[in-house]
């Protein structure tokens, strides 16, 4: 048995596994259709909660990503990206916590679009961009032993087991940039 300071090392970052490959049986039914939609999340959470979506910007700003997500961006270690992180409401309530990650090549003058929303809707841009390729899915479950576990749930009153979430690599002109959604608690069924 690990001690507990090497196992937080151990899961200091997620373990994301092809959706197609995934094990349906653990993940709860409340979640299983956000975790496979591969619809704009943005527009379906529109759906749900009609004119009460809006964003809450958390914090942008330049920094390292975790080591996987610089790998599935084809990032060298210790580069720096912009990294953006919001809160996707229904009213005031949290359903999504999205974390962005934008590597520095994808920062020409026509992307630059993109790290300049504020609390405005990165899914809303991307959808619309005709140039616009998403990667296969990839879905995660977070415990608090993950590292984003804790600023997924930093908000929460009331901290779950556990938390699902789903990442895909998007290219707009063939630059890339990668998105990771965690789907909280209080999101409505699909």
């Amino acid at each position: 048995m690990p001690t507990p300071s090497i196992a937080w090392h151990w899961r200091a970052e997620p373990l994301w596994r092809p959706a197609r490959r995934l094990n349906r049986h653990g993940i709860p039914e409340k979640y299983l259709p956000w975790l496979l939609d591969p619809a704009s999340l943005t527009e379906r959470i529109i759906v749900q909660c009609r004119e009460n979506f809006r964003v809450r910007l958390l914090d942008q700003r330049r920094a390292r990503p975790l080591r996987n997500e610089a790998e599935a961006l084809g990032m060298r270690a210790g580069t720096r990206a912009i990294v953006r992180q919001v809160q996707l409401l229904c009213g005031d309530t949290p359903w999504v916590y999205a974390r962005t990650i934008i590597p520095p090549q994808t920062f020409d003058r026509k992307l630059h679009r993109f790290t300049t929303l504020g609390a405005r809707s990165l899914g809303a841009m991307l959808f619309a961009d005709p140039s616009m390729k998403r990667g296969e899915v990839e879905v995660t479950r977070l415990t608090p032993s993950d590292r984003l576990y804790h600023l997924v749930t930093r908000d929460l009153r009331d901290k779950p087991e556990t938390i699902w979430g789903r990442r895909s690599l998007f290219r707009l002109g063939g630059k890339p940039l990668l998105v990771c959604e965690f789907f909280l608690p209080d999101i409505a069924e699909f």
